[in-house]
């Protein structure tokens, strides 16, 4: 078929020639140009139009990866799992198949080949721990079947037939620890026996070797111990959480419904209380780990420094504004502080403490100087050296090779002597030397780099995309030359060209009060500046996140079309509070979430309102979560500029969300309890003029399905319509089955009908 592309210039050209061609009465010519309209005509009749049933039901877009990518220790090969689940090792630096690790075929287990959904060699990479029938239990949170597989030997083996938590190899490979019933265990493969290390665990009660449900959600941590250098002993944490309020949830699907509880500590409400404890093999005893006196606190961070007998522990205060590091000896307990860091507003957490091999010194990423840069330190809290510096917030930390003392990390920055006009909505890959010098952009090539390297940092897996780009899956060197690449998405970028899709165009636009803001805009393909457009805006806008970047959305991407494709203009900007442009602009809206961000959106709003191309009257917004928030905001406080909104899964008062999140940015409601109510939608439903659709999952575990209720409540009583959705048994992310078909065909004929 022939394929033809011209721009909407090249047809205004044929157009305003097309009278000179006549009088001259150039009938070749004039032939010529019909035959090319002819062909253009045809290709775009017989281009596609994305539909819903393309993106969520048929899977016409399935995105290719790299599964089950692993660095060996030698650093010299890794390893990939191929469409048939066998495990195959590759060669870095040539990229040829070395051999085949594991068939899949030779995982036999009770006459049956083995399922799994996740592997992880031992350190001696003689053994591989596979996950089977995994569950989910909450967001990261889950529990497996396990198996052992030796390499050597070329024997599977199941060491416990229940299902179990966070299963890890202790370093030697000789033994596997894990928690079952919130006990904490571990099994001896010499041995082939299980030994327990706690008997007090109790579900809604004591947990340990796990942790509770906000420090999974807000620290992003759900393995609750590690094991020691020397594999001889094991640091765990105790959570007590007896006089932590219980939430309940009923689940739905038969005669008597049923109701699931779990401990979940609202803001201003009691905490778990920690104890961190270290179990010794060879004794048999725990050693308690001093973590000082006030026990109104949280420990999001424990690791092993190179020394095998102390821990490193970080302590953080309930307001988050102080962070300290806590050395213990693991054998007395006795600790002694190292590193205190102090922030007027909070102090995010982050895994980017390292300890060096000399144990003498760390590298740890800090706001301090106003952007999050890399710091080198001594052992007794001495500052050596400000590693990275400038205008940009470090976001990745990769490691350093100590031989060459070369640090690897990411970032917005962009070098080369140019400046992007996204700066902050791109990520590069950078190599610098743990004395500040020699730094080097290893990916500059304007986008979306991710880095994985390898153990030695020797090479590194980039995944590289851009906002209209596919993932693309690279091997990279530690200089930054590109090897070879794995996965290209060829396939799909061949296929999305037969189907109508409009370019989004990244962009810097101000807010009321001059800043720069990130955001990106998407209008129908066959878009006429003369006419007036209706438009959907989308932002989360919670604090440090960011929407608006020089990376591939997924599946919204193709939503975006269909909504393009039926006449919106999708416009989407990250407002005050987002990310990467500095702790200024990141907490500037400390004590008083909500308030400067949808002042920002309902800003923007009124500008594009003022655009010539542009319908004033028709301006929408949608968003999840945090941004189902400023929905919910935009309706009611925004109700002059905004005629309709969608809040999937909104926050719509902050009292009652958990307090890990909502105090790191408004303090307790008993010290800030008027800015709580003066940004809770919920108290402002009087103001909505417009259509309002709230969709919730029943079974939402973080923002609870009350915030819903209590949103509709209010709504009823001050005689306010609204539109409803409502997910039985759906959690947070609202999918499975025919469920997000469902979700976005809601929402498109709510914007149909509504805007």
């Amino acid at each position: 078929m022939l394929k033809i592309k011209f721009s909407n210039g090249f047809y205004r050209l044929i157009k305003e020639n097309m009278k000179k061609l006549i009088t001259k009465k150039t009938h070749l010519v004039i032939s010529i140009f019909v035959l090319v309209l002819s062909a253009i005509s045809l290709q775009a009749q017989n281009k596609k139009q994305i539909t819903l049933d393309d993106i969520y039901a048929k899977g016409t877009f399935q995105m290719a990866g790299v599964s089950g990518f692993t660095s060996l220790n030698d650093s010299r090969y890794y390893c990939n799992m191929d469409n048939d689940a066998n495990i195959l090792r590759y060669e870095f630096s040539t990229g040829n198949l070395i051999d085949t690790i594991i068939k899949h075929s030779d995982l036999i287990f009770d006459n049956s080949i083995l399922a799994f959904s996740n592997f992880e060699f031992s350190a001696d990479e003689n053994k591989i721990l596979f996950s089977s029938n995994t569950e989910s239990l909450y967001r990261h949170s889950t529990q497996s079947n396990i198996f052992v597989y030796d390499v050597k030997k070329k024997q599977l083996f199941q060491p416990v037939t229940f299902k179990v938590m966070n299963a890890t190899f202790s370093p030697d490979g000789n033994k596997v620890a894990y928690v079952k019933d919130n006990n904490l265990f571990y099994y001896d493969l010499l041995q082939k026996k299980e030994e327990t290390i706690t008997i007090d665990g109790k579900v809604n009660n004591i947990i340990n070797g796990a942790t509770d449900w906000v420090y999974e959600e807000e620290f992003a941590i759900w393995k609750g111990f590690t094991w020691s250098p020397n594999s001889d002993k094991i640091a765990f944490y105790r959570f007590d959480e007896s006089k932590v309020k219980e939430f309940e949830m009923t689940m739905f699907g038969k005669l008597y419904p049923s109701t699931t509880k779990f401990k979940y500590p609202k803001a201003g409400e009691a905490n778990s209380t920690i104890n961190i404890l270290v179990y010794d093999l060879r004794s048999e005893l725990n050693a308690e780990m001093e973590i000082g006196k006030e026990a109104d606190i949280y420990i999001p961070r424990m690791q092993f420094t190179k020394d095998n007998n102390t821990l490193a522990i970080q302590r953080l205060n309930r307001l988050q504004n102080k962070l300290e590091i806590l050395l213990a000896n693991t054998s007395t307990g006795k600790s002694t502080v190292i590193y205190t860091e102090e922030n007027k507003f909070y102090v995010d957490i982050t895994d980017n403490l390292t300890f060096l091999n000399d144990n003498k010194t760390f590298i740890i990423t800090s706001e301090r100087n106003g952007f999050n840069h890399l710091y080198h330190y001594d052992l007794k809290g001495k500052l050596i050296k400000q590693i990275t510096n400038g205008n940009f917030d470090v976001d990745g930390f990769y490691g350093i090779d100590e031989k060459t003392k070369t640090i690897f990390y990411s970032s917005p920055e962009f070098m080369l002597g140019k400046i992007s006009s996204n700066l902050s909505a791109e990520r590069f890959v950078y190599s610098i030397g743990l004395n500040g010098k020699n730094k080097k952009n290893l990916t500059p090539k304007h986008g979306w780099n991710s880095p994985t390297f390898n153990s030695s940092l020797s090479f590194f897996l980039n995944t590289y995309s851009n906002i209209n780009t596919p993932p693309i899956y690279t091997i990279n060197t530690a200089a930054g030359n590109v090897l070879r690449v794995l996965e290209n998405n060829e396939k799909l970028t061949n296929k999305l060209a037969n189907y109508v899709v409009s370019k989004a165009e990244l962009m810097s636009i101000k807010n009321e009060v001059g800043d720069d803001l990130n955001a990106f805009i998407i209008k129908p393909e066959n878009f006429d500046a003369t006419k007036k457009y209706p438009v959907i805006m989308y932002a989360y806008n919670g604090p440090g996140h960011q929407l608006a970047v020089d990376r591939w959305m997924g599946s919204n991407y193709y939503y975006y079309q269909v909504l393009a494709n039926k006449g919106y203009i999708i416009f989407c900007a990250d407002g005050r509070g987002t990310g990467f442009k500095g702790e200024a602009f990141k907490k500037c809206t400390y004590l008083n979430l909500g308030k400067l961000e949808i002042e920002d959106q309902i800003y923007l709003a009124k500008s594009l309102g003022k655009l010539s191309y542009v319908d004033a009257a028709r301006i929408g917004f949608w968003g999840w979560s945090f941004g189902g928030y400023m929905a919910s905001l935009a309706i009611s406080k925004g109700a002059e500029v905004f005629k309709s909104t969608i809040a999937v899964a909104p926050v719509t008062n902050w009292r009652f969300y958990d307090n890990i999140y909502t105090e790191r940015y408004m303090r307790t409601p008993q010290e800030n309890g008027k800015n709580y109510d003066d940004n809770s939608p919920i108290n402002h439903v009087e103001k909505i003029k417009g259509n309002y659709l709230i969709i919730h999952g029943t079974a939402d575990d973080n923002v609870h399905f009350q915030n819903t209720v209590e949103m509709l409540d209010a709504m009823i009583k001050k005689n306010v319509k609204y539109d409803s959705e409502f997910y039985p048994n759906k959690n947070h992310g609202i999918s499975g089955g025919k469920t997000r078909f469902h979700l976005y065909d809601k929402m498109l004929n709510f914007w149909l009908e509504k805007l």
